[in-house]
């Protein structure tokens, strides 16, 4: 009879107990839970935070034409940016007024098409004024000598797009064969240390361009 009394007393008792001990699992679980969901929210926006790149070094910002030069390109029509970027290279170029004697030297050399239908190159422009620099008995000289021609217009070609982080500081093969060299950083770069971008990174269907202030000579 005593141990029948003592079995029904620890039941009693056990049962008392566990339901208490399951509600301060289930506290602490429910703590648990909102303290890693509060430190996961904390981390994520963390991380959202820092992945945020401020305006000015967006994929976007980094990408657009930039230079004093950029102000007189047209804002909108085939010689504008956009205009120019559904175009290939040569025939964009003649869009722009800025570069009217190279477009007529390139058609001169015959080099339109090859221009044209390259694939993913880089053409440093030389301006109207570029060309102005050089003595009229010279420029009359390359003008009217077609290899010689397709010799300096080639050298203002790279056989694959570069960004101006490419420009910092590159040497690079040019179409014409020999090499070229850029320097600078931010929105000031040269090319060969002779001539200056004047207005960079302009997109065009098949080439980035920089439009320089000087033209370039091979040194052989």
């Amino acid at each position: 009879m005593r141990t029948r009394i003592r079995r029904i007393a620890v039941a009693a008792a056990v049962s008392a107990v566990l339901p208490l001990a399951l509600t301060a699992c289930s506290d602490d679980d429910s703590k648990d839970k909102a303290s890693n969901s509060a430190s996961a929210s904390s981390t994520e926006g963390a991380g959202a935070g820092s992945d945020m790149a401020s305006p000015s070094e967006s994929p976007a910002a980094m990408s657009e034409p930039f230079g004093p030069a950029c102000s007189s390109v047209p804002k909108d029509g085939a010689g504008s940016f956009d205009g120019m970027a559904k175009d290939p290279v040569a025939t964009a170029a003649s869009h722009n007024p800025a570069l009217s004697t190279l477009v007529s030297a390139v058609k001169k050399a015959g080099l339109v098409d090859t221009l044209n239908n390259a694939e993913d190159i880089t053409v440093f422009a030389p301006t109207n004024d570029a060309f102005a620099k050089i003595p009229k008995a010279d420029l009359d000289k390359v003008l009217n000598d077609k290899a010689l021609l397709t010799k300096v217009l080639t050298y203002h070609v790279v056989g694959q797009r570069l960004t101006p982080k490419d420009l910092e500081k590159g040497s690079f093969e040019t179409l014409e064969k020999s090499r070229l060299t850029t320097s600078g950083s931010g929105e000031s770069y040269k090319v060969n240390d002779t001539a200056n971008v004047v207005c960079g990174n302009v997109k065009t269907a098949n080439a980035n361009v920089y439009i320089i202030d000087s033209v370039l000579m091979p040194k052989s």
